[in-house]
């Protein structure tokens, strides 16, 4: 395993397991894919980043569980679902959407579908 990985979730241990079964799934349906640590978040990109994890506080602290990840993921359109705990749009026509996983089945089609799809929209930026 990346050491820098593990050093981004020395204080999130309980964490780690989540990232690794969303990474292994990312890379193994997106061709391509590279993965970018840093200090705030890891990335995953083609041409340019398509999503990303962190420790985002996506909801409040009563709400919030204390194992999660935050899967942040960029479209060109505002996606509606009850899963998705925030979105913004930080550009005309480009909307971050948060998302908090707290258990290894959040990690499904859907969630991967909304991945592929942002993939997509990277690798079609000129």
């Amino acid at each position: 395993m990346d050491q820098d990985i593990l050093f981004f979730f020395r204080n999130h241990t309980d964490a780690l397991p989540l990232y690794l079964s969303l990474e292994e799934k990312i890379i193994s349906e997106i061709p391509d894919v590279k993965t970018k640590v840093s200090k705030s978040q890891i990335g995953f990109q083609n041409k340019r980043g398509f999503a990303f994890v962190s420790f985002l506080p996506v909801r409040k602290a009563k709400d919030r569980p204390n194992r999660y990840i935050t899967v942040s993921f960029g479209l060109g359109y505002q996606k509606a679902s009850a899963r998705i705990d925030a979105s913004v749009e930080p550009y005309p026509n480009r909307w971050t959407h948060h998302v908090m996983v707290t258990r290894m089945e959040e990690i499904d089609e859907e969630l991967l579908s909304w991945i592929r799809e942002a993939a997509a929209f990277s690798a079609a930026k000129k």
